[in-house]
C-alpha cells in the first residue's frame, strides 16, 4: 500500500459553505466552512440516476481537512470509502464530510448558547443544500449518518431529534452512558485546575498561549470545557462545569443537563423515532479507555427494550481501544449503503 494520495474512482468535490445560522456564534468561530461531497464511479455518466446519501461527522478536535490524514499501511477514509465502491463491494451512495469544529475542538452538534446552532447547521442548511446541488435520494430512508466517539455521539441523537431527514446511523464508540465515560474524567479535571485556582478559564487562556497539548492537564481540560458549553452553558454562553472545580461535588442540576443528553437516557423519550429507524450500526473496542463498549451496549439494550427490531441492528464489540478503529468506518458504510437503496423496505414502527 503506498503511503501517496491515490486518484479516485470517485470525485470528491471541495466547497465552502456560508452558514447564516453559524453566522455571528457565541465564539466567534468562522461561519464559512469547508463541505466535502464525494460523489461514486459513474455518477456522471448517468444524469438521471439518484443516490442515497451518507453523512459523516468527526470526533472531538476533529475538522474536515483531518480525513486526509494518512497512517502507515492503511488508506484515509475518503480513499477506503472510493475503493469500496470502486470494487463494488456496496452499492454507491454520495458521502458527506461535514465540519462542525469550534473553538473549543467541537460542538457535540447540539444546539447551544456557547457553541452556536451547529444541529441545525447540519440539519437546517447543510442537508438541504446538498439534496439541491446532487442527484440525491431525497427520503430519510435513503440518507444515514455516521461518526466515531462525539461523531458517534452526534450520529446516535441527530436521528432522534430529526427522524424526518435521517432513517439510519452508524456509531463508532459513541459517547454514552455518562457515568462511565464522562464522570471519571471529572476528578482528573480537580486535580488539573489545581493549577489554575480552579479556574477553568486561566487554563484555556494559558493552552491558547503555548503550544497545544504540551501539559498533561489539556485533554482532559479540553473536553470538559467543551462539552460544558455544549451541554451546560448559561443563557450569556458562559460555559458551567457540571461539577465544584475545587471540590469536585457534582451540581446536580448541572450534572443532569449533561445526563439529558446522554444518548442511553435519551431512548425513552425518542422510542418512536428509533423505531422508525430502517438500520442502526452500533459497535466499540472492549478496551476502549472511555468505556464506550459498556455503552454501547447499554445503547442497544436501550434500544431493544423500546421497541426496535432486532433484525435492523448491527453489534459488534471487537478487540481495540478507543483509537485506531478507522478500519470500523468503510464496514458501517458498505453495511448501510446496502440498506439505504431504493427498494428497501423500512421497518414498521
Amino acid at each position: 500500500m503506498l503511503p501517496w494520495q491515490a486518484d479516485l474512482a470517485g470525485r470528491l468535490d471541495e466547497h465552502v459553505f456560508d452558514s447564516e445560522l453559524l453566522r455571528g456564534n457565541p465564539l466567534k468561530d468562522p461561519h464559512q466552512r469547508p463541505l466535502w461531497v464525494y460523489v461514486p464511479p459513474g455518477y456522471d455518466d448517468e444524469p438521471e440516476r439518484r443516490y442515497p446519501t451518507v453523512y459523516v461527522i468527526q470526533g472531538y478536535t476533529g475538522h474536515v481537512a483531518m480525513w486526509r490524514n494518512r497512517t502507515p499501511f492503511r488508506l484515509p477514509f475518503p480513499e477506503a470509502a472510493d475503493h469500496v465502491f470502486a470494487m463494488e463491494q456496496a452499492p454507491p451512495v454520495i458521502v458527506v464530510y461535514v465540519d462542525a469544529w469550534t473553538g473549543y475542538g467541537g460542538s457535540q452538534f447540539v444546539d447551544s448558547p456557547g457553541t452556536g446552532r451547529y444541529h441545525s447547521y447540519l440539519c437546517d442548511e447543510i442537508v438541504p443544500w446538498v439534496d439541491a446541488h446532487y442527484r440525491t435520494l431525497a427520503g430519510r430512508d435513503h440518507r444515514a449518518i455516521t461518526g466515531k466517539s462525539s461523531g458517534g455521539f452526534g450520529a446516535m441523537i441527530t436521528p432522534m431529534l430529526r427522524p424526518d431527514l435521517f432513517g439510519a446511523f452508524a456509531t463508532h464508540a459513541g459517547d454514552t452512558l455518562y457515568e462511565f465515560c464522562y464522570l471519571p474524567e471529572f476528578a482528573d479535571a480537580v486535580r488539573h485546575l489545581r493549577a489554575y485556582d480552579g479556574d477553568i478559564g486561566r487554563w484555556f487562556d494559558a493552552f491558547l498561549g503555548r503550544t497545544a497539548f504540551t501539559d498533561p492537564a489539556d485533554g482532559t481540560l479540553l473536553g470538559v470545557l467543551g462539552c460544558s458549553s455544549a451541554f451546560s452553558a448559561a443563557e450569556d454562553g458562559t460555559p458551567e462545569l457540571p461539577f465544584d472545580p475545587r471540590t469536585g461535588v457534582l451540581r446536580p442540576q448541572v450534572w443532569q443537563r449533561w445526563l439529558d443528553w446522554d444518548p442511553v437516557r435519551m431512548v425513552p423519550k425518542y422510542a418512536e423515532a428509533m423505531r422508525s429507524m430502517c438500520a442502526v450500526w452500533i459497535d466499540a473496542g472492549t478496551r476502549d479507555e472511555f468505556k464506550l463498549d459498556i455503552g454501547a451496549q447499554a445503547f442497544r439494550e436501550a434500544l431493544l427494550a423500546h421497541g426496535v427490531s432486532e433484525e435492523i441492528i448491527c453489534f459488534e464489540l471487537f478487540d481495540a481501544g478507543h483509537g485506531g478503529i478507522d478500519y470500523r468506518y468503510t464496514l458501517s458504510l458498505a453495511w448501510l449503503a446496502e440498506r439505504l437503496q431504493p427498494g428497501t423496505t423500512p421497518p414498521t414502527s
